[in-house]
């Protein structure tokens, strides 16, 4: 697969060529993370590039945004908890630090996580869960982005597929 969308992942998910994408919401991208070592990572990308963090936007754009974010994240959690006994809970940050544009991590947990790290940030894995092809999302995750995308219509509110 070309993955020049990866240089431009809001416009190529406008353009339709972002092949992440699960669903377009009210203000942005439900999108699968590039990684998949906690089975469901998706991120909620802005639709506007030009905007670099959640105060960027008037109030009630902001609002829709986090809306959005909620609905990413129980999507998320509905999915993986069907899909695996093993669910505990979901986090949700807003960074910013390395990409330049406003996006939302909804990070599934997991019992099955190792001891020392399923209390931590995901950020604290180790180099390999974050490099390579191992954890690498592919076609062996399309039950579960059905199975969020599905929660996504189920929960409305949104622009659509």
């Amino acid at each position: 697969m070309n993955d020049s969308w990866r240089n431009d992942r809001i416009g190529s998910a406008h353009r339709g060529e972002n092949p992440t994408v699960l669903r377009r919401l009210d203000q942005g991208f439900a999108v699968m993370g590039d990684r998949q070592f906690l089975p469901g990572y998706s991120v909620l990308l802005t639709d506007d590039p030009s905007v670099t963090r959640l105060l960027d936007l008037p109030r009630a754009r902001r609002a829709a945004y986090l809306g959005d974010m909620e609905r990413l994240a129980e999507a998320v959690e509905r999915a993986c908890r069907r899909l695996d006994p093993a669910f505990r809970r979901v986090n949700i940050e807003i960074l910013g630090n390395t990409d330049p544009y406003l996006h939302a991590h909804v990070w599934p947990r997991y019992d099955w996580e190792p001891a020392d790290l399923v209390r931590l940030p995901v950020w604290l894995y180790e180099e390999e869960y974050w490099r390579g092809t191992r954890y690498e999302l592919g076609p062996r995750h399309d039950g579960l982005r059905t199975a969020i995308g599905e929660e996504l219509d189920r929960l409305g509110g949104g622009a659509g597929a």
